[in-house]
């Protein structure tokens, strides 16, 4: 950066003279340094005045602040409804790259050493229609997994073992959605109900990994012995070609409500960093007690800083912006989608080719933001997570009723299965739409499929937490049953919703043990449990063995035909490159009708969809989509150029192998009931 940029090397860097450091405060009157001897809190073996300049940056060098050096700052200032300085509080540097905690509980920050081998692996670059994302928790994956040496598991250093890899790549997914990773802290009501922050959104420090994801040697090596397992991890994951993207919370910190834990912000600037009236009340957009406020420049930088800082010296290939409208929140905390900070995150140099997606929405005025964010993010897709668990789901519970129908057609569903044009603009095209059923947020798709109402008590809550508009059906019973038609209904309804998923136009997201049918046991908000309700199992039945086949397999299929896959919208009367040309016929083979698209009762399409190859060769599939719980015959579309149909896959069952896959168009086929079928066309 230019030596005019005011927030130029925030935190500590290295200089001939010392450590230099670098940290903001627009309203302190005085910020001190308190370099400790080791970890003991309460002797300060250095402590060093920091000057201010005009913009608000206080600075000092010191031969103290060395690698290996613990450090806080102290800072003093006005009182007043907005403020909170205590100069007799230690604080974390924002920018702190390391972090240590004392005997007592307090924190410090750490001068890294950030020296790592990269060994020459380079980041896998997968291109966005090729991606599949999975969404996964570091300690959870592998906690379980028996095939990975115990003091690795439940650690960064066991999701790189080469039997978690080998996992990974045999499921056929290409990056990894990490739950949060940055350093986190429980709130202060989970800590006295003896219960935590498994999942992490509640983050200390943007640029430190969390310390108890790495393995006990890390953690007794030090602060930088975790970074260099994570870097570690990164490095043998790119070596397999799997990509790896950290959800981040930049939305919002640990520090709570302003009776909550004082850590930075609220110590250095309150009145700055967190969006209040004039009274001092926190202006809260995020539901969690605080909202950083991202109208401030220098809040717009610490998020820049640190997305450049995990893209480019620990290597990850992407992010997932928690709660993200927040951060296009202007002065007035109106949503912009042409913020500052979302425009640079995007134009950002330093972060070219890194992947961008955007939670589109927050708990403020105005934060249901689907669609509405700049080209370049891609967006979770909640319109089109809605729509298949009621297609599947509640659509299929409703036709059980009296009047044996459901409540719509298969229109809708049509849109979001073709790249949900109907929401992204023409020019940002299908992939700004990540797909997804389930996320870490809520039921289990197995859960989905098993559970009408939510199970929450061990939340503490009085089941009060987590959503009640759950889009579920338990098929005629609630959680556990031996009942093997209400089994074969439940197998039949995931794969059908795991099929939607998978070859859907757009970015798939799929949440980890999806693919083998793993349970929470009806729990929709199990961000408090750090235990085997959460963790991955590894020992699992025969039918989620072949679940997980069926899985395997759609993934395969998806990467096979590029026809799935388009990356861009196409135009009516066009022949647009990477597109996919779409022709949808009923099930008598025809054009579809008005009444096809809209009446509950032809809830049967047929898509013939045709790559226009740009990188690839000419593919082009046929999708039949049925979702009536009554079987009904279907004749194969005729279509220029076409002359057959081989099957490729079916949801009524597992194993199709001893099907006849061979069809020719004009063929009248019988299909079961609520049944996808994908057949390639020649």
């Amino acid at each position: 950066m230019p030596a005019t940029d005011p927030f130029r090397d925030l935190g500590v860097r290295g200089t001939p003279d010392g450590g230099e450091i670098r940290v903001w405060s627009a309203n302190a009157q005085g910020v001190d340094l308190c370099v400790f001897e080791g970890e003991d809190p309460s002797f300060a073996s250095t402590t060093v005045s920091l000057t201010q300049d005009s913009s608000g940056v206080w600075s000092a060098v010191t031969p103290a602040l060395s690698p290996g050096a613990y450090y806080a700052l102290r800072a003093r200032g006005p009182k007043g409804p907005t403020h909170a300085f205590d100069p007799k509080k230690n604080l974390l540097d924002p920018y702190a790259r390391g972090l240590a905690r004392t005997g007592s509980g307090e924190w410090r920050g750490y001068v890294q050493d950030d020296a790592f081998d990269w060994g020459g692996a380079a980041k896998p670059g997968v291109p966005l229609d090729h991606t599949v994302v999975y969404e996964v928790h570091v300690k959870g994956f592998t906690k379980l997994n028996p095939d990975i040496p115990e003091e690795l598991r439940g650690t960064y250093a066991g999701l790189a073992h080469p039997a978690a890899i080998e996992y990974l790549k045999e499921l056929g997914v290409t990056t990894l959605e990490l739950l949060p990773v940055h350093q986190s802290v429980s709130e202060q009501r989970l800590q006295k109900m003896g219960l935590v922050n498994y999942w992490g959104y509640n983050t200390l420090n943007f640029f430190t990994p969390h310390a108890g994801y790495a393995t006990r040697a890390a953690q007794a090596g030090g602060t930088g012995a975790v970074l260099r397992e994570f870097k570690g991890m990164v490095r043998l994951l790119h070596e397999a070609g799997l990509e790896v993207v950290l959800d981040v919370v930049y939305n919002h910190t640990a520090e709570e409500g302003r009776g909550g834990p004082v850590f930075s912000f609220r110590g250095l600037d309150n009145a700055s960093y967190y969006r209040q009236d004039d009274t001092g009340q926190y202006i809260d957009t995020t539901g969690c007690g605080n909202t950083i406020d991202f109208s401030r420049p220098v809040a717009q930088r610490l998020v820049l800083d640190s997305l450049r800082y995990w893209a480019n010296e620990v290597q990850v290939d992407g992010f997932r912006f928690d709660l993200a409208a927040t951060l296009g929140r202007g002065e007035g905390a109106e949503f912009d989608p042409e913020h500052p900070l979302l425009l640079a995150i995007r134009d950002d140099p330093e972060l070219a080719g890194v992947k961008m997606i955007a939670e589109p929405w927050d708990v403020g005025m105005g934060g249901w933001q689907v669609g509405n964010f700049p080209s370049g993010y891609s967006e979770w897709n909640d319109g089109y997570r809605d729509r298949m668990r009621n297609f599947w789901l509640r659509d299929v519970a409703d036709a059980r009723q009296a009047d044996g129908l459901p409540s719509e057609g298969i229109g809708s569903l049509a849109r979001r299965l073709a790249g949900s044009n109907h929401v992204f603009a023409l020019e940002r095209g299908p992939l700004a739409s990540v797909n997804f059923i389930t996320a870490h947020d809520g039921f289990t798709a197995w859960d989905l499929v098993s559970y009408d109402q939510k199970h929450n008590i061990g939340n503490g809550e009085d089941n009060r937490d987590g959503s009640n508009d759950n889009k579920s059906y338990n098929h005629g019973v609630e959680g556990p049953t031996t009942d093997t038609d209400i089994l074969a209904a439940r197998r039949r309804a995931i794969r059908n919703l795991l099929g939607t998923l998978l070859l859907s136009a757009g970015i798939p997201m799929l949440t980890a043990g999806d693919e083998f049918g793993r349970s929470q046991r009806g729990n929709n908000n199990a961000y408090c449990h750090d235990s085997e309700l959460t963790w991955m199992p590894w020992e699992r039945e025969e039918w989620q063995h072949e679940l997980h086949a069926v899985a395997r397999h759609l993934l395969e299929l998806r990467r096979e035909n590029p026809a799935l896959r388009p990356v861009r919208f196409g135009r009516f009367g066009e022949t647009t490159p990477s597109a996919t040309q779409m022709d949808w016929h009923n099930k008598q083979g025809l054009s579809m009708s008005l009444e096809d698209w809209d009446s509950p009762a032809e809830r049967t399409l047929q898509y013939l969809a045709a790559s226009t190859p740009e990188f690839e060769a000419f593919n082009r599939i046929l999708l039949v989509v049925h979702g009536l719980e009554t079987e009904v015959t279907v004749t194969l579309p005729q279509h220029e150029g076409v002359t057959a149909y081989t099957l490729l896959w079916d949801s009524s069952e597992d194993d199709i192998s001893d099907r006849e896959p061979e069809h020719v168009p004009g063929e009248e086929l019988p299909v079961g009931p609520t049944t996808m079928l994908l057949f390639r066309a020649h």
